[in-house]
């Protein structure tokens, strides 16, 4: 039986909004539990484990026969079709700095298609939105990318990987992209930085390498927003490589990202 994508909105913002309060709590009253995954620079804290926990027993209570991915290592087989991505802290080296650019994504798909996926961004209190073909939102009120139609004149936002060599590659790429826009911002959290594409604080994004969870709500939502999301050649958008733009400068940031 299938579910309205509507009520999946629903619930994707509850439960963001639900991680990002846990997390949000800890951060103001408890002394962090830090560690570290795949390098030295790629950090968790035991609110990473909380949110995530929080997301996936809510899920199995309410959605027991769903798939359900997540960041901190949740990887449950389903059988209804459906598939949730989760990640309880987007930006844990924001969140551990108290820098205010991390959120909380929760995502849901059904055969490969998103259908709905909402953006906590627990520090501002801001709350992002979308289901398909329904259009997107921050805390209720209807959002559009920016009209932006120069990239010259375009902001564009972007995130580095963990490993020292990758991110240095990538460097070269920002080096060689910054004379051709307006400015370059690097926030630390992809879900955020597609949600700033959608409400137009951002003209364009784009990354490479980011995992399922973190691009799968943040690229319906500037998606639905009206940005254009791609691959770097121009196809679908995928988790290896995302651009997410306004539809003025969606072409030229390819023909310039093919260029450096």
């Amino acid at each position: 039986m299938s579910t309205p994508p509507s009520e999946l909105r629903a619930l994707a913002e509850r439960l963001a909004r639900g991680a990002g309060e846990i997390a949000l709590a800890g951060r103001r009253t408890v002394e962090l539990d830090r560690a570290t995954k795949s390098s030295a620079t790629d950090l968790v804290t035991q609110f990473d484990r909380a949110a995530e926990e929080f997301v996936v027993s809510q899920l199995r209570s309410e959605r027991p026969n769903d798939a359900i991915v997540g960041e901190e290592g949740t990887s449950i087989a389903g059988t209804s079709g459906y598939e949730w991505f989760v990640d309880p802290i987007d930006g844990t080296t924001n969140y551990v700095y108290d820098q205010p650019a991390w959120s909380c994504s929760v995502a849901v798909a059904r055969d490969g298609e998103m259908l709905a996926g909402a953006v906590y961004a627990a520090p501002l209190d801001e709350l992002y939105s979308a289901s398909r073909h329904q259009g997107a939102t921050r805390n209720g009120a209807p959002i559009l990318v920016s009209g932006a139609d120069e990239l010259a004149q375009a902001l564009v936002g972007t995130g580095f990987g963990y490993d020292p060599d990758q991110r240095t590659a990538q460097a070269r790429v920002v080096a060689g992209l910054i004379g051709k826009v307006r400015d370059i911002r690097r926030l630390g959290s992809a879900a955020f930085d597609l949600c700033m594409v959608a409400c137009g604080r951002l003209d364009a994004y784009y990354e490479r390498d980011l995992n399922a969870w973190d691009a799968a709500a943040g690229e319906l939502i500037a998606r639905e927003a009206g940005a254009i999301t791609s691959d770097f050649g121009g196809g679908p958008a995928r988790p290896a490589q995302l651009v997410a733009a306004a539809p003025g400068v969606h072409a030229a940031l390819l023909a310039a990202l093919r260029s450096v």
